[in-house]
């Protein structure tokens, strides 16, 4: 019977040594403003024994940390001890983890794998390459930003639409605002991707078209809800929470308006880019 391999920490290699950078944003009447930090975000594609798991968003620091806490709070294993090495390498948006994990937590690995798909979490669980976690996505065409009156008291507006929020908390919402600039319907879920899909979906089904107006969503705005908005063709999403640089970068390059509303001041245009207004 074979020795009992150890388990491995593995120095950490060269990472991203900054989680935030400045991005510039506008007011809605396109005077110039200023800058702020906005956190950083990268796909993280974890595989164990040469097999894909999952793809992460997270933010680019202490990724060997997260690699065995996910591993450990998924249920992929069950102590630290089944872990043999982790490995971390990329660039840019994309990293990849290579986890060598013991026979007997590879094993159970095939019944986790089932259990992951369905989490309401921040990841993109079940997304098993690099490349659908940063897919290639149609631009859309440029729309105008909404006008700034349309954004006022916007927040407090919301609570109308938010009743299990309300009620009990612990939720997202994700709420349609139409081309009159009325707050039409929202969706609620525990999952802030949920929400929006739920209101993806009530558009489609309801028929109501989007052009001209916008969708605004009470979480934080990463990576994923940009994709979400793309694919549905909303042309401005409007968040009450400040977006990640990533989010940032995507929004610019496929010419989906983002704006953040802070709590106390006024909404932040990051996307077009500053100079776009010029």
């Amino acid at each position: 019977m074979p020795a009992k391999r150890p388990a491995l920490v593995v120095p950490a290699p060269p990472q991203p040594t900054q989680a935030s950078q400045p991005y510039t944003y506008s007011s809605l009447e396109q005077a110039p403003a200023a800058s702020t930090l906005l956190a950083d975000e990268i796909a993280l594609a974890i595989a164990y024994n040469g097999i894909s798991q999952a793809v992460m968003m997270v933010t680019p620091t202490d990724l060997e940390d997260f690699v065995v806490g996910f591993s450990l709070g998924s249920g992929i294993v069950t102590a630290a001890a089944d872990i043999y090495s982790v490995q971390v390498a990329g660039c840019g948006a994309a990293y990849q983890a290579e986890v060598e994990i013991s026979s007997r937590a590879f094993w159970a690995l095939k019944d986790h794998r089932r259990q992951l798909a369905g989490t309401s979490g921040c990841g993109l669980c079940g997304v098993e390459a690099v490349e659908q976690a940063l897919p290639e996505l149609a631009s859309l065409a440029p729309a105008a930003l909404p006008p700034a009156e349309w954004l006022v008291g916007l927040r407090q507006r919301l609570g109308e639409f938010q009743p299990l929020g309300q009620h009990s908390g612990a939720v997202h919402a994700a709420v349609f605002m139409d081309a009159q600039g009325t707050l039409r319907f929202g969706r609620e879920d525990i999952g802030r991707h949920n929400a929006l899909d739920k209101l993806i979906g009530a558009l489609a089904r309801q028929r109501i078209s989007s052009h001209g107006g916008l969708a605004v969503v009470t979480s934080r705005c990463s990576l994923e809800l940009i994709h979400k908005a793309l694919r549905a063709g909303l042309h401005t999403l409007v968040s009450l929470s400040a977006p990640t640089g990533l989010a940032v970068q995507w929004a610019r390059r496929h010419n989906l308006n983002l704006i953040h509303l802070p709590h106390h001041s006024a909404p932040r245009v990051y996307s077009p880019a500053l100079e776009k207004h010029a």
